[in-house]
């Protein structure tokens, strides 16, 4: 099974951003994501800067490197934008929005399917087969249950061979997508002049119940999870019939998480999550539920 790094997700400095993919390709990473999923107004790095450094990567490594694309599209501007990324010219998209599945299919290319996109079935999977997609992301919320008897419904349809399954196992959840900026409300902001407040917060800002529980976490047009998703005592039954595992980034230094990840692969050790983390959905109970 091969791990991947997912893009980032939350508003960093352009120089964070930069230390983070020289953290990146040096780790035991074997695909690396980027590009800005959540809020076109985030523009620390432009698209053409994306579409540059994804390049720089993929020229300077052999690992995959792979372009994402917002997951709310909501303006003509976003829309061209999205286009730039599609005629990349080099790389693997993946397509967060269904605008994004369709740029692609019209230009006959690969793509790999987000998990922001609706796709809990065998029927919705064969749509987007004939589409072209070559990799599927589970949605966050699904089950293991669930996805091995898709699996093998995929199997059964023989179609399983013609794309890979990707799963994330850690980091915060991405839940929904709104067009209003939560971040910014949480500081009475309205939305056109947020002053992009949320490279404030450089993992989220939470969002607890009256009784002191994490709940959410907000990331501009993006809920999250208040807790931390982690299938790292997962990864050997994963690894039976999941392609890739990803791992959602959330610090700089992020190759000591993808090695202890590889390492429960060659040698498994049972650890016991922290009071911070959670891994219920993939156990088809509560999600922020530990077991």
């Amino acid at each position: 099974m091969k791990i991947s790094l997912g893009p980032v997700r939350y508003f960093w400095p352009k120089q964070d951003i930069a230390e983070f993919y020289d953290n990146a390709i040096n780790s035991d990473a074997d695909i690396i994501y980027l590009g800005e999923v959540v809020c076109s107004k985030r523009r620390e790095l432009t698209t053409p800067d994306w579409i540059e450094l994804a390049k720089s990567l993929a020229d300077n490594s052999d690992k995959q490197i792979v372009l994402s694309t917002l997951a709310l599209i909501s303006a003509p501007s976003e829309l061209s934008e999205l286009s730039r990324y599609c005629d990349n010219g080099d790389l693997l998209v993946e397509a967060n929005d269904m605008a994004a599945v369709q740029q692609m299919h019209e230009r006959k290319l690969p793509f790999v399917v987000g998990s922001q996109i609706n796709c809990y079935n065998l029927s919705a999977l064969k749509r987007l087969l004939s589409m072209g997609m070559s990799r599927w992301v589970m949605p966050v919320e699904l089950s293991s249950e669930w996805l091995r008897t898709l699996l093998d419904e995929a199997k059964q349809e023989g179609i399983r061979e013609q794309f890979e399954v990707e799963v994330q196992a850690h980091g915060h959840l991405p839940l929904a997508y709104s067009a209003r900026c939560f971040t910014a409300r949480s500081e009475d902001r309205p939305k056109d002049k947020c002053e992009k407040c949320c490279i404030n917060y450089p993992q989220g800002r939470g969002v607890d119940s009256q009784e002191g529980e994490r709940l959410f976490t907000l990331n501009g047009l993006e809920t999250q999870s208040g807790l931390s998703y982690n299938l790292k005592n997962e990864m050997p039954t994963m690894a039976e019939f999941v392609d890739i595992a990803r791992i959602s980034p959330e610090q700089l230094d992020i190759a000591p998480v993808v090695t202890a990840f590889k390492q429960q692969l060659e040698a498994p050790a049972f650890e016991p999550l922290t009071k911070q983390e959670c891994n219920g959905y993939w156990h088809k109970v509560a999600g922020m539920d530990q077991l």
